[in-house]
């Protein structure tokens, strides 16, 4: 077990992610955090406003493909822990822009690992021994599942089905090649579909909010009947924590919340709560759910994903402590209660649309 006090350097913290990591740690320990955040379109620093001005937390404004900046960073800070989150993200971004993945994910991922292995090739004693670097990925490097008993495990087959999934495994290897190559003291973890607040507007659930209580179309893809594993963020970033602090190296452990549900049911469910939480918003609807629209399917669009978390169970003791149902409860009413936050993001460059082949 790692111990108490540790500067953490985090990548990609201003995102949906790395906002609720940090004001975990700063909230709940007595660790340090260095905040790295190139502050593109869905990074955010509103959402880390309630921590901002503490003493353990640094945040520093930049991109984590430039080499010589992030050295500096490293080598200023000195951190015990790197935990990197930094990536584009969104499956309809990279089918109309590849590149920036490439650019990010993969690039981004290599020169992270390149600075990180200078600065930690020159520590010392403990500082060295105790040192780790945990990539966070995804559940979508795995492809998708046929039926309805298989499930994702460490083991399963890398079978990427769109750009962003392929930037993602290919990251996972470099991660994998620097710690046999290069004895670089790694961990990977792969995570499920993440909800809940201050998740930028074009992921699936807060989109279906917004629009609702816009009037909007709610865009569904093909019949809606694509199945995810729904994770609660504060549940992943928990795991996250578990992980980074007392798993071993060169493990990858899948992190997954346990419930799976069609994408047509997530909408239904969020447009039954919206009937009972704000009826006003109707107007002249019966209920939510008429708004939704069925538009043209991705391309490559995966049917399936479900996460067999027994072995971060088992050997570290987590396990998801909300189910869908509370978890979207609270996920629903903090959209609610805090649309100064939507309504910053949407002046920006993002106004509620969703990039993709077929739609609007």
């Amino acid at each position: 077990m790692i111990a108490q006090n540790k500067i953490f350097l985090i990548t990609g913290g201003a995102g949906f992610i790395g906002s609720a990591l940090i004001k975990h740690i700063i909230n709940t320990t007595n660790h340090s955090v260095i905040n790295i955040d190139k502050l593109s379109y869905s990074g955010n620093l509103q959402s880390l406003e309630s921590i901002e001005t503490n003493e353990r937390y640094i945040f520093e404004q930049a991109d984590i493909c430039n080499g010589d900046i992030m050295l500096k960073i490293i080598q200023k800070y000195q951190p015990d822990i790197v935990m990197h989150l930094a990536a584009e993200s969104h499956v309809d971004r990279s089918i109309d822009e590849p590149i920036d993945f490439i650019q990010n994910n993969i690039i981004g991922t290599f020169n992270l690992l390149e600075k990180t292995k200078h600065y930690w090739q020159l520590l010392k004693g403990e500082k060295k021994d105790n040192f780790r670097f945990l990539y966070v990925s995804t559940d979508e490097v795995y492809g998708d599942l046929d039926g309805k008993n298989s499930f994702f495990t460490e083991e399963s087959q890398y079978k990427p089905s769109s750009p962003y999934s392929a930037s993602k495994a290919s990251s996972d290897h470099l991660v994998r090649a620097w710690h046999r190559t290069y004895n670089l003291p790694v961990m990977i973890t792969h995570c499920s579909n993440n909800y809940g607040p201050f998740q930028f507007p074009e992921k699936l659930i807060p989109h279906i909010i917004l629009n609702a209580i816009k009037g909007n179309e709610i865009p569904v893809y093909g019949n809606g009947k694509q199945i995810r594993d729904w994770l609660y963020v504060d549940d992943h970033v928990h795991a996250l924590m578990i992980v980074a602090l007392n798993a071993n190296l060169g493990e990858t452990y899948d992190i997954g919340g346990h419930n799976e549900i069609q994408n047509i049911e997530v909408v239904n469910k969020v447009c039954s709560i919206l009937d009972s939480l704000v009826p006003e918003y109707l107007n002249g609807l019966t209920t939510f759910s008429e708004l939704i629209t069925y538009v043209k399917d991705r391309p490559g669009h995966d049917l399936r994903y479900a996460i067999d978390s027994r072995k971060i169970r088992k050997d570290l003791g987590w396990k998801p402590l909300e189910d869908f149902d509370s978890g979207i409860q609270k996920t629903v009413e903090w959209y609610l209660n805090n649309m100064i936050w939507s309504e910053n993001i949407q002046n920006g460059e993002y106004k509620l649309g969703r990039l993709g082949v077929g739609l609007k």
